[in-house]
């Protein structure tokens, strides 16, 4: 299975036993959705609704960061969802969250994990089915284990010796746009670069081809093929990069969960305001 599989690809495997089709949608709140709502009223035939506000570590201050390995393995468990099966990921965000649902499977040692490119908004305008309410249970069991791929705000400090990519838009990026979560700083990690996680897509919602996504990194001052640490606001729109980087055959990148929403929040970390340096 490829990283990125089509909507003719997934027609095609669909009622697969070992095949496994998530709805990763999570919208901002200013958007007024209830992705959980959305699932229940519109969905490709078989999907489960993976939540990613729910599946996360509920003590932690910041939002939806990544749960302990054997919270994930309950959540998946009670999802349906093993770590040997064929797992597809879309979505219907604006902020592409199925690539958020991507890392944490594979972070917690997810087989196969792919991407619908184009996500629930493709299928849907080619006319493909969909269905409503709730998919029959299915048993199942997921032996997590978390890998070495996420950095902490002590990491960060100290110096990781590797370039920050910032996910954000430019505007909050550089501090002229405020920050929508209270108590956050306006600006950006000192000496990282911005690359908005939008940059990697078509209008269409699919995803830029290979020498697109290079010339994407390569516009923001960026290696794709070199080790770099991806933040965003809040951690989910950061694994487009992180997933754009994996396309390109980098599995060297690793995540900052915590994002501008830890970092900013606190009065003791560095913050630039301006361009990328």
């Amino acid at each position: 299975m490829d990283d990125l599989v089509t909507t003719e690809w997934l027609a095609c495997e669909l009622g697969a036993p070992d095949l496994v089709v998530l709805d990763a949608s999570w919208h901002m709140p200013a958007a007024n959705r209830d992705p959980r709502a959305d699932y229940e009223a519109r969905h490709v035939p078989g999907a489960r609704f993976f939540d990613i506000d729910a599946i996360s570590d509920h003590d932690a201050a910041c939002p939806h960061m990544l749960p302990s390995a054997d919270q994930f393995a309950a959540a998946m468990g009670d999802l349906g969802v093993s770590d040997n099966d064929r797992i597809v990921i879309y979505d219907d965000s604006a902020l592409k969250t199925s690539a958020r649902a991507w890392f944490m499977l594979r972070h917690f040692g997810a087989r196969q994990v792919a991407v619908l490119d184009g996500g629930l908004g493709k299928w849907v305008r080619e006319g493909r089915p969909i269905e409503s309410g709730h998919v029959p249970e299915r048993e199942a069991r997921f032996d997590a284990v978390a890998a070495h791929n996420v950095v902490t705000k002590r990491e960060l400090v100290r110096g990781v010796g590797v370039p920050v990519v910032d996910a954000r838009g430019k505007a909050r990026f550089e501090g002229s746009e405020a920050d929508p979560r209270p108590g956050v700083a306006p600006g950006h990690i000192p000496g990282a670069r911005n690359l908005p996680y939008s940059a990697l897509y078509h209008e269409d919602g699919s995803f830029m081809d290979r020498e697109e996504i290079r010339a994407a990194f390569a516009s923001a001052g960026v290696d794709p093929a070199q080790p770099f640490v991806a933040s965003c606001g809040s951690g989910v729109t950061a694994n487009s990069l992180v997933f754009g980087a994996h396309l390109l055959g980098n599995d060297s990148v690793r995540l900052y969960d915590g994002s501008w929403s830890e970092w900013g929040s606190d009065p003791a970390t560095p913050k630039e305001l301006g361009p990328a340096a």
